[in-house]
């Protein structure tokens, strides 16, 4: 349906166009003199242009896009670069350029870039598109729409280019030192934080071979020069295990909180600790064993798309998971703390461990008397409960472990 109109449309302008033509030359014919024929002639080059554009094919004109980047920061400028490349130089005036993008990207304020361009008879063009303050999320950028007419708006002619580009926005993220937390044990009695793994890419020297070394780890030159049996020494880093939570409930904090969760992930991350993830939301995502750069990226993605989409916590699903992984440190990262949710973390971690609750706050934010009660209730059970504002994230690990 949609061609057929658009081909009753171009053949409608076309017959416009040609009466228009025809009129002026009957007009010119049947009155005669000087000023009939001048009416003619000075119309016969405006509707000539008409009908040879009415019959250039657009389709002919190719289109690419360059995008500068497809992975921003929240806050970054999206500049996108839209370049033309045509065989026949037609003059194309009045030229409209639309950038074409998902409803997302309309919402956000960005993907109504419109451009007027005089076209004329160049070859090849280029024109850059740029959306300051991005917003987080997942974005499409669809394709441009090319619109041009001739002098008098006679013949209009328009066309859709795909040019499919998704641009992920990730959540900023702050710098934090990390510091490992004390974490209480069984006996209750403060536990040494780290565990000590030998990282077997990195050798620091060789020793003499004891019972029980590993044939991998045999220095095999050195038992070349000497025929003595030794085995190469391992430099010893820490690792701490432990579950990051954070509930995707409605809020206005939302970004401040997912910005929270993305830089303590990439602090944990590169101090070779290891790190559950959690996302509770309409469902619970799970991300196990995170301790490389590609899995964190991963997580990256999910925080760049995820979306408030708790409409009621899972706090059983929540309390079912934590008691199946059973780590000794939880930090729970939540825009609101609520009575259900510090239960329901709570009895899946277990008393005898350690669980830290960073409530995000915006700045000059004061708790209201209600959720100052359910902070209280909440430390009453063993929770380590701070509010965090965002200038304050860089110092969140040193704030637990100096109250």
């Amino acid at each position: 349906m949609k061609r057929l109109i658009t081909a009753l449309k171009r053949w409608g302008q076309l017959v416009f166009v040609t009466v228009i033509l025809l009129g002026a030359f009957s007009f010119a014919m049947f009155q005669g003199g000087f000023v009939s024929w001048f009416i003619f002639y000075m119309i016969l080059p405006f509707v000539l242009y008409s009908l040879l554009l009415a019959l250039y094919p657009l389709k002919s004109m190719k289109w690419e896009r360059e995008v500068e980047s497809a992975q921003l920061r929240r806050g970054d400028s999206l500049n996108s670069t839209i370049r033309l490349s045509r065989v026949f130089p037609f003059p194309l005036l009045y030229t409209v350029l639309s950038e074409q993008a998902d409803d997302a990207l309309l919402k956000a304020g960005a993907g109504r870039d419109r451009k007027m361009v005089l076209l004329g008879f160049r070859k090849q063009a280029e024109w850059t598109f740029k959306r300051d303050n991005m917003p987080r999320g997942e974005y499409i950028l669809e394709g441009i729409e090319i619109e041009t007419a001739d002098f008098f708006g006679w013949v209009r002619k328009s066309r859709e280019v795909p040019l499919p580009q998704k641009v992920l926005v990730y959540p900023r993220i702050t710098e934090i030192p990390y510091q490992p937390i004390d974490v209480r044990y069984d006996q209750g009695a403060s536990a040494a934080p780290f565990t000590f793994v030998k990282d077997t890419t990195m050798a620091s020297g060789i020793r003499d071979y004891q019972p029980g070394d590993r044939v991998s780890w045999i220095h095999w030159k050195s038992f070349a020069r000497t025929q003595t049996m030794q085995t190469k020494e391992f430099e010893a880093r820490q690792s701490q295990d432990l579950v990051l939570l954070d509930d995707r409930a409605q809020s206005d904090k939302f970004e401040l909180q997912v910005e929270l969760v993305a830089s303590l992930l990439r602090s944990v991350v590169r101090s070779n600790s290891g790190l559950v993830y959690l996302s509770a939301g309409r469902s619970v995502d799970y991300f196990p064993n995170i301790r490389t750069e590609g899995e964190y990226q991963q997580v990256l993605t999910h925080l760049a798309k995820v979306q408030p989409d708790a409409m009621e916590l899972r706090a059983e699903e929540v309390s079912r998971r934590l008691q199946q992984l059973q780590p000794p440190l939880v930090l729970y990262v939540t825009a609101r703390l609520t009575d259900e949710m510090a239960s329901a973390v709570m009895r899946g971690n277990g008393q005898r461990r350690t669980c830290v609750c960073f409530v995000v706050m915006e700045a000059g934010e004061v708790l209201t008397a209600e959720e100052r009660a359910v902070h209280e209730t909440a430390s009453a059970r063993g929770m380590i409960v701070k509010t965090v504002r965002q200038e304050e994230f860089a110092g969140v690990f040193k704030e637990v472990n100096h109250p």
